[in-house]
Protein backbone atom coordinates (compact mmCIF):
# COMPACT_ATOMS: atom_id res chain seq x y z
CA UNK A 1 0.00 0.00 0.00
CA UNK A 2 1.41 3.03 -0.69
CA UNK A 3 -0.31 6.26 1.16
CA UNK A 4 -0.44 8.78 -1.79
CA UNK A 5 -3.46 10.74 -0.69
CA UNK A 6 -2.08 13.89 0.54
CA UNK A 7 -2.04 17.54 -0.06
CA UNK A 8 1.34 18.08 0.53
CA UNK A 9 0.65 21.41 1.75
CA UNK A 10 4.36 22.17 3.36
CA UNK A 11 6.02 21.72 0.21
CA UNK A 12 4.18 24.28 -1.56
CA UNK A 13 4.64 25.85 -4.47
CA UNK A 14 6.31 22.34 -5.69
CA UNK A 15 2.65 21.09 -5.32
CA UNK A 16 0.70 23.79 -6.16
CA UNK A 17 -0.16 21.61 -9.29
CA UNK A 18 1.26 18.01 -8.24
CA UNK A 19 0.45 15.86 -5.50
CA UNK A 20 3.81 15.30 -3.64
CA UNK A 21 4.50 12.04 -4.79
CA UNK A 22 4.94 13.45 -8.61
CA UNK A 23 8.04 16.05 -7.18
CA UNK A 24 10.75 14.78 -9.17
CA UNK A 25 14.67 13.53 -8.53
CA UNK A 26 16.37 13.27 -12.00
CA UNK A 27 13.67 13.55 -13.49
CA UNK A 28 11.77 11.10 -12.11
CA UNK A 29 8.44 11.10 -9.69
CA UNK A 30 9.61 10.00 -5.98
CA UNK A 31 6.80 6.99 -5.89
CA UNK A 32 9.09 5.97 -9.38
CA UNK A 33 11.41 5.04 -6.68
CA UNK A 34 9.22 3.29 -4.33
CA UNK A 35 7.55 1.17 -7.14
CA UNK A 36 11.15 0.00 -8.60
CA UNK A 37 12.17 -0.81 -5.16
CA UNK A 38 9.19 -2.82 -4.12
CA UNK A 39 9.47 -4.46 -7.81
CA UNK A 40 13.38 -5.67 -6.92
CA UNK A 41 11.67 -6.99 -3.43
CA UNK A 42 9.04 -8.69 -5.46
CA UNK A 43 6.16 -7.29 -4.38
CA UNK A 44 4.09 -7.09 -6.94
CA UNK A 45 0.50 -6.10 -6.32
CA UNK A 46 0.17 -2.39 -5.30
CA UNK A 47 -2.89 -0.20 -3.93
CA UNK A 48 -1.99 3.10 -4.02
CA UNK A 49 -4.90 5.88 -2.73
CA UNK A 50 -5.28 9.23 -4.10
CA UNK A 51 -6.90 12.34 -3.85
CA UNK A 52 -5.17 15.54 -4.78
CA UNK A 53 -4.78 15.59 -8.41
CA UNK A 54 -5.03 12.08 -9.00
CA UNK A 55 -4.93 11.85 -12.86
CA UNK A 56 -1.93 12.92 -12.58
CA UNK A 57 -0.55 9.71 -10.74
CA UNK A 58 -3.09 7.28 -12.53
CA UNK A 59 -1.98 9.22 -16.15
CA UNK A 60 1.93 8.72 -15.35
CA UNK A 61 2.14 4.79 -13.11
CA UNK A 62 -0.98 3.63 -15.00
CA UNK A 63 -1.51 -0.24 -14.96
CA UNK A 64 2.41 -0.36 -13.81
CA UNK A 65 3.00 -3.14 -16.39
CA UNK A 66 6.59 -1.04 -16.68
CA UNK A 67 7.31 -2.12 -13.74
CA UNK A 68 6.60 -5.48 -13.96
CA UNK A 69 3.93 -4.50 -11.34
CA UNK A 70 0.21 -4.07 -10.76
CA UNK A 71 -0.95 -0.91 -9.64
CA UNK A 72 -4.37 -0.45 -8.53
CA UNK A 73 -6.12 3.29 -7.34
CA UNK A 74 -8.82 3.52 -4.75
CA UNK A 75 -9.88 7.68 -5.54
CA UNK A 76 -10.82 9.78 -1.80
CA UNK A 77 -13.32 12.55 -2.84
CA UNK A 78 -16.91 13.82 -2.30
CA UNK A 79 -19.55 15.03 -4.65
CA UNK A 80 -20.24 18.71 -3.71
CA UNK A 81 -23.12 20.73 -5.45
CA UNK A 82 -22.28 18.99 -8.65
CA UNK A 83 -17.92 18.69 -8.46
CA UNK A 84 -16.17 16.27 -7.59
CA UNK A 85 -13.72 16.98 -5.03
CA UNK A 86 -10.33 15.50 -3.25
CA UNK A 87 -11.12 14.35 0.61
CA UNK A 88 -8.85 12.12 2.00
CA UNK A 89 -10.24 9.57 4.44
CA UNK A 90 -6.67 9.44 6.72
CA UNK A 91 -4.08 6.82 6.40
CA UNK A 92 -5.92 4.11 7.94
CA UNK A 93 -9.66 5.18 6.69
CA UNK A 94 -8.03 5.15 3.16
CA UNK A 95 -6.85 1.39 3.48
CA UNK A 96 -10.37 0.65 5.40
CA UNK A 97 -12.09 1.67 2.52
CA UNK A 98 -10.24 -0.44 0.31
CA UNK A 99 -10.80 -3.17 2.21
CA UNK A 100 -14.60 -2.81 2.69
CA UNK A 101 -14.38 -2.38 -0.92
CA UNK A 102 -13.11 -5.55 -2.03
CA UNK A 103 -10.80 -7.42 0.68
CA UNK A 104 -7.99 -6.90 -0.94
CA UNK A 105 -5.73 -6.95 2.37
CA UNK A 106 -6.21 -10.16 2.88
CA UNK A 107 -1.95 -11.18 3.55
CA UNK A 108 0.90 -9.08 5.68
CA UNK A 109 0.78 -5.98 3.86
CA UNK A 110 3.98 -3.62 3.59
CA UNK A 111 2.45 0.30 3.68
CA UNK A 112 4.36 3.05 2.80
CA UNK A 113 4.33 6.85 2.25
CA UNK A 114 4.44 7.94 -1.12
CA UNK A 115 7.05 11.10 -0.48
CA UNK A 116 10.29 9.26 0.51
CA UNK A 117 12.79 7.64 -0.85
CA UNK A 118 14.24 4.36 0.82
CA UNK A 119 16.49 1.49 -0.02
CA UNK A 120 15.37 -0.92 3.55
CA UNK A 121 15.95 -4.48 3.33
CA UNK A 122 12.20 -5.52 2.99
CA UNK A 123 12.79 -9.04 3.19
CA UNK A 124 14.16 -8.88 6.24
CA UNK A 125 11.51 -6.21 7.72
CA UNK A 126 8.98 -9.05 6.96
CA UNK A 127 10.92 -11.75 8.08
CA UNK A 128 11.37 -9.93 11.91
CA UNK A 129 7.73 -8.93 11.55
CA UNK A 130 7.07 -12.35 10.82
CA UNK A 131 8.91 -14.29 13.60
CA UNK A 132 7.75 -11.84 16.43
CA UNK A 133 4.14 -13.01 15.52
CA UNK A 134 3.45 -9.15 15.13
CA UNK A 135 -0.21 -7.99 14.65
CA UNK A 136 1.72 -4.39 13.24
CA UNK A 137 5.26 -3.44 13.18
CA UNK A 138 6.42 0.10 12.70
CA UNK A 139 10.42 0.39 10.77
CA UNK A 140 12.16 2.94 12.78
CA UNK A 141 15.74 4.40 12.54
CA UNK A 142 17.86 6.05 15.04
CA UNK A 143 18.37 10.00 14.57
CA UNK A 144 20.47 12.39 16.88
CA UNK A 145 18.84 13.61 19.63
CA UNK A 146 18.90 17.42 18.88
CA UNK A 147 16.81 16.11 15.70
CA UNK A 148 14.36 14.41 17.74
CA UNK A 149 11.45 17.87 17.62
CA UNK A 150 11.07 16.81 13.61
CA UNK A 151 9.95 13.02 14.21
CA UNK A 152 7.63 11.28 15.59
CA UNK A 153 9.08 9.31 18.30
CA UNK A 154 8.25 5.44 19.36
CA UNK A 155 9.16 4.32 22.75
CA UNK A 156 9.54 0.03 22.85
CA UNK A 157 10.46 -2.07 25.61
CA UNK A 158 13.70 -4.39 24.98
CA UNK A 159 11.82 -7.16 23.14
CA UNK A 160 10.85 -4.38 20.59
CA UNK A 161 7.02 -4.09 21.89
CA UNK A 162 5.83 -0.80 21.69
CA UNK A 163 5.07 1.06 24.94
CA UNK A 164 4.43 4.91 23.23
CA UNK A 165 4.67 7.54 21.14
CA UNK A 166 6.23 10.69 21.58
CA UNK A 167 5.08 13.50 18.43
CA UNK A 168 7.79 15.77 18.00
CA UNK A 169 9.21 16.43 21.48
CA UNK A 170 11.95 18.38 22.49
CA UNK A 171 15.45 16.89 23.09
CA UNK A 172 15.01 17.23 27.00
CA UNK A 173 11.91 15.36 27.04
CA UNK A 174 12.80 12.47 24.47
CA UNK A 175 12.34 9.04 25.91
CA UNK A 176 13.98 7.34 22.67
CA UNK A 177 15.77 8.41 19.70
CA UNK A 178 14.12 6.28 17.75
CA UNK A 179 11.58 8.09 14.70
CA UNK A 180 8.93 6.61 13.24
CA UNK A 181 9.75 6.20 8.83
CA UNK A 182 6.34 5.96 7.99
CA UNK A 183 6.77 2.17 7.03
CA UNK A 184 4.43 -0.36 8.58
CA UNK A 185 3.76 -4.25 8.44
CA UNK A 186 0.21 -5.09 8.92
CA UNK A 187 -1.53 -8.36 9.45
CA UNK A 188 -4.91 -8.16 8.08
CA UNK A 189 -6.92 -8.00 11.26
CA UNK A 190 -5.53 -4.77 11.63
CA UNK A 191 -7.99 -2.90 9.95
CA UNK A 192 -10.99 -4.73 11.92
CA UNK A 193 -9.67 -1.58 14.66
CA UNK A 194 -10.37 0.81 11.85
CA UNK A 195 -14.07 2.35 11.55
CA UNK A 196 -15.47 2.21 8.08
CA UNK A 197 -16.60 5.15 6.16
CA UNK A 198 -14.65 7.68 8.43
CA UNK A 199 -11.55 9.39 8.18
CA UNK A 200 -8.90 7.55 10.37
CA UNK A 201 -5.07 8.01 11.46
CA UNK A 202 -2.48 5.30 11.38
CA UNK A 203 -0.17 7.33 13.99
CA UNK A 204 -2.79 9.21 16.22
CA UNK A 205 -5.49 6.93 16.30
CA UNK A 206 -4.98 3.18 15.14
CA UNK A 207 -1.66 3.27 16.65
CA UNK A 208 -2.90 4.26 20.42
CA UNK A 209 -5.74 1.79 20.57
CA UNK A 210 -2.74 -1.13 19.84
CA UNK A 211 -0.91 0.21 22.95
CA UNK A 212 -3.69 0.14 24.89
CA UNK A 213 -4.93 -2.95 24.12
CA UNK A 214 -1.32 -4.31 24.80
CA UNK A 215 -1.58 -6.22 20.86
CA UNK A 216 1.53 -7.68 18.98
CA UNK A 217 2.85 -4.28 18.19
CA UNK A 218 6.35 -4.14 17.82
CA UNK A 219 9.14 -1.56 16.80
CA UNK A 220 11.95 -2.63 14.20
CA UNK A 221 15.35 -1.13 14.32
CA UNK A 222 17.34 -0.56 11.00
CA UNK A 223 20.07 0.81 8.96
CA UNK A 224 19.00 1.89 5.26
CA UNK A 225 19.17 5.18 4.00
CA UNK A 226 15.13 6.81 4.52
CA UNK A 227 15.00 10.51 2.48
CA UNK A 228 11.59 11.94 3.66
CA UNK A 229 11.08 15.49 2.03
CA UNK A 230 9.03 17.18 4.55
CA UNK A 231 9.82 20.51 3.78
CA UNK A 232 11.13 22.47 0.48
CA UNK A 233 14.60 22.89 2.29
CA UNK A 234 14.50 19.02 2.33
CA UNK A 235 13.78 18.97 -1.15
CA UNK A 236 16.86 21.09 -1.83
CA UNK A 237 19.27 19.25 0.23
CA UNK A 238 18.17 15.78 -0.88
CA UNK A 239 18.86 17.21 -4.92
CA UNK A 240 22.43 18.07 -3.50
CA UNK A 241 22.97 14.80 -2.31
CA UNK A 242 21.58 12.99 -5.24
CA UNK A 243 23.76 14.97 -7.33
CA UNK A 244 26.87 14.02 -5.76
CA UNK A 245 26.18 10.51 -5.80
CA UNK A 246 25.24 10.05 -2.41
CA UNK A 247 22.13 8.32 -2.68
CA UNK A 248 22.46 4.53 -4.04
CA UNK A 249 20.11 3.00 -6.38
CA UNK A 250 19.69 6.77 -7.88
CA UNK A 251 21.96 6.94 -11.24
CA UNK A 252 22.45 9.85 -13.06
CA UNK A 253 20.63 9.40 -16.56
CA UNK A 254 22.03 10.20 -19.96
CA UNK A 255 25.52 10.20 -20.74
CA UNK A 256 28.42 11.85 -19.15
CA UNK A 257 30.28 14.09 -21.91
CA UNK A 258 33.27 15.00 -19.40
CA UNK A 259 33.74 14.08 -15.84
CA UNK A 260 30.47 15.09 -13.28
CA UNK A 261 28.73 16.44 -16.79
CA UNK A 262 25.64 14.52 -17.57
CA UNK A 263 23.73 15.23 -20.84
CA UNK A 264 20.50 13.95 -22.28
CA UNK A 265 19.47 14.69 -26.04
CA UNK A 266 19.46 17.71 -28.59
CA UNK A 267 21.45 19.69 -25.91
CA UNK A 268 23.00 22.95 -27.69
CA UNK A 269 25.83 24.56 -25.67
CA UNK A 270 29.11 25.82 -26.48
CA UNK A 271 31.13 23.81 -24.28
CA UNK A 272 34.40 26.31 -25.04
CA UNK A 273 32.41 29.41 -24.34
CA UNK A 274 30.80 28.22 -21.05
CA UNK A 275 31.78 27.84 -17.60
CA UNK A 276 30.53 24.79 -16.45
CA UNK A 277 31.27 22.48 -12.69
CA UNK A 278 29.79 19.59 -12.06
CA UNK A 279 28.46 17.73 -10.75
CA UNK A 280 25.64 19.00 -13.66
CA UNK A 281 22.89 17.24 -15.48
CA UNK A 282 21.41 19.19 -18.69
CA UNK A 283 17.98 17.53 -19.68
CA UNK A 284 17.19 17.34 -23.48
CA UNK A 285 17.04 19.83 -25.46
CA UNK A 286 18.40 22.32 -22.96
CA UNK A 287 20.05 25.05 -24.11
CA UNK A 288 23.39 27.33 -22.66
CA UNK A 289 24.56 30.72 -24.60
CA UNK A 290 28.22 31.84 -24.32
CA UNK A 291 29.62 33.34 -21.23
CA UNK A 292 27.12 31.36 -19.02
CA UNK A 293 28.17 30.23 -15.85
CA UNK A 294 27.08 26.68 -14.12
CA UNK A 295 28.25 25.50 -10.61
CA UNK A 296 27.08 21.85 -9.63
CA UNK A 297 25.58 20.06 -7.95
CA UNK A 298 22.84 21.44 -10.35
CA UNK A 299 20.09 19.72 -12.47
CA UNK A 300 18.96 21.77 -15.57
CA UNK A 301 15.57 20.40 -16.66
CA UNK A 302 14.36 19.46 -20.23
CA UNK A 303 13.92 22.70 -22.47
CA UNK A 304 15.64 25.13 -19.99
CA UNK A 305 17.16 28.19 -21.70
CA UNK A 306 20.42 29.37 -20.01
CA UNK A 307 21.03 32.41 -21.52
CA UNK A 308 24.60 34.63 -22.13
CA UNK A 309 26.05 35.81 -18.69
CA UNK A 310 24.00 34.16 -16.81
CA UNK A 311 24.95 32.07 -13.59
CA UNK A 312 23.29 29.10 -11.84
CA UNK A 313 25.09 27.72 -8.87
CA UNK A 314 23.93 24.89 -6.68
CA UNK A 315 20.52 24.60 -8.00
CA UNK A 316 17.62 23.21 -9.89
CA UNK A 317 16.25 24.83 -12.70
CA UNK A 318 12.45 22.66 -14.00
CA UNK A 319 11.61 22.15 -17.34
CA UNK A 320 10.90 25.26 -19.47
CA UNK A 321 12.44 27.83 -17.28
CA UNK A 322 14.50 30.95 -18.86
CA UNK A 323 16.82 32.40 -17.50
CA UNK A 324 18.05 36.22 -18.87
CA UNK A 325 20.71 37.46 -19.59
CA UNK A 326 23.32 38.11 -16.57
CA UNK A 327 21.19 36.72 -14.35
CA UNK A 328 22.39 35.04 -11.20
CA UNK A 329 20.43 31.62 -9.29
CA UNK A 330 22.06 30.60 -6.59
CA UNK A 331 21.21 27.49 -4.04
CA UNK A 332 17.23 27.95 -5.29
CA UNK A 333 15.12 26.01 -7.39
CA UNK A 334 13.01 28.10 -10.53
CA UNK A 335 9.99 26.89 -12.30
CA UNK A 336 8.68 28.91 -15.03
CA UNK A 337 6.37 30.17 -12.42
CA UNK A 338 7.98 30.54 -9.52
CA UNK A 339 11.43 30.02 -7.88
CA UNK A 340 12.01 28.94 -3.65
CA UNK A 341 15.44 29.73 -2.13
CA UNK A 342 16.69 26.41 0.02
CA UNK A 343 14.69 27.96 2.89
CA UNK A 344 11.55 27.68 1.59
CA UNK A 345 10.73 31.69 1.07
CA UNK A 346 8.89 31.57 -2.98
CA UNK A 347 9.05 34.31 -5.63
CA UNK A 348 6.36 33.91 -8.06
CA UNK A 349 7.17 35.34 -11.63
CA UNK A 350 6.22 39.08 -11.91
CA UNK A 351 6.76 40.27 -8.43
CA UNK A 352 7.36 43.51 -8.43
CA UNK A 353 8.83 43.72 -5.22
CA UNK A 354 11.97 41.11 -6.29
CA UNK A 355 14.81 42.30 -8.34
CA UNK A 356 14.98 38.34 -9.84
CA UNK A 357 14.05 37.65 -13.18
CA UNK A 358 13.29 34.49 -14.81
CA UNK A 359 10.52 33.16 -17.52
CA UNK A 360 9.22 30.62 -19.46
CA UNK A 361 11.19 29.12 -22.16
CA UNK A 362 8.37 28.12 -24.66
CA UNK A 363 7.29 31.78 -24.86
Amino acid sequence: MILAAGQGTRVRPLTKDLPKPMVPILGKPLMEYLIEHLARHGIKQIMVNVAYHHQKIERYFGDGHRWGVELGYSYEGVLDHGDILPRPMGSAGGMRKIQDFSGFFDETTLVLCGDALIDLDIGAALSEHKFKGAMASVVTLDVPREDVSNYGIVVSGEDGQIKSFQEKPSPAEAKSTMASTGIYIFEPSILDLVPSGTVYDIGSQLFPQLVERQLPFYAQKRFFNWIDIGRVSDYWSVLQRVLRGGVAEMNMPGVEVRPGVWVGLNVCIPWDQVNIQGPVYFGSSVKVEPGATIIGPAWIGHGCHVKAGAVIERSVLFEYTRIPNGTAIREMIVSPEYCVDRAGRTIYRGDDSSELRWGDARA
